[in-house]
């Protein structure tokens, strides 16, 4: 199981891979696992604003429907097309071509509230 260090992560589950004034957003590998097989990921439109901690999306696998929730607030930048045609790909590479939405972040301050690598490898139980 993979923690990225250059990450940050959310008590929910989700990480942030921060580029300037943009944030690339997924689930982390733990998360995949618990959920099993991805079959749907549901995100909302290009332009929608975000709110930390508040939920933007649903992922569906075999077992179960999870709310997703933003790591920061910010506007939706980007959406990962190819998320609708395979969402299974969350489950092979959630750190890179698994990744959801690109955020262009609002307030950088909220990062200094997200897990670092080993706080969430810690909290997950997977030190």
């Amino acid at each position: 199981m993979e923690f990225p260090k250059e990450l940050k992560y959310t008590k929910d589950h989700e990480w942030i891979r921060v580029d300037g004034e943009v944030g690339v957003v997924g689930i982390t590998d733990y998360a995949q696992g618990e959920l099993g097989d991805v079959v749907f990921v549901e995100l909302p439109a290009v332009g929608t604003k975000l709110e930390q901690g508040k939920q933007f999306g649903t992922i569906e696998a075999v077992k179960t429907v999870s709310d997703l929730y933003a790591p920061v607030s910010g506007e939706i930048i980007e959406l990962n097309d190819k998320l609708k045609d395979s969402p299974e790909v969350v489950n092979k590479d959630p750190y890179s071509g698994g990744w959801m939405v690109k955020v262009r972040i609002s307030n950088n301050a909220e990062l200094e509230s997200l897990l670092n690598a080993a706080k969430y490898q810690e909290m997950v139980g997977q030190h």
